[in-house]
């Protein structure tokens, strides 16, 4: 994560989930911009919220969000080390 923290990059999954609970009633265009900023799939949200029609809108997708943030650090991590120039090769 970068030094100028978003509001809810700090929040353990249950913050999130009730930061992300408050966003769908007080600020849903911001919820989805935050999403497409976040790279998070709106089908699949869409798909799970409509699975888990019973279930805390705001747990769904804040788990959405936790694992495509773990997936981009994997991807990082992954890049880094196949994409390792020797010193000498770089320009």
């Amino acid at each position: 994560m970068s030094t100028d923290l978003q509001p809810w990059e700090h929040l353990s999954a249950e913050e999130l989930a009730t930061y992300i609970n408050e966003m769908i009633l007080r600020d849903f265009t911001g919820l989805m911009n935050l999403l497409y900023r976040l790279d998070v799939s709106e089908t699949k949200i869409r798909k799970l919220l409509d699975e888990m029609q019973h279930e805390d809108a705001g747990k769904i997708i804040a788990a959405v969000i936790i694992e495509r943030q773990l997936q981009k650090i994997k991807s990082k991590q992954q890049f880094k080390q196949e994409g390792d120039i020797p010193e000498d090769d770089r320009w």
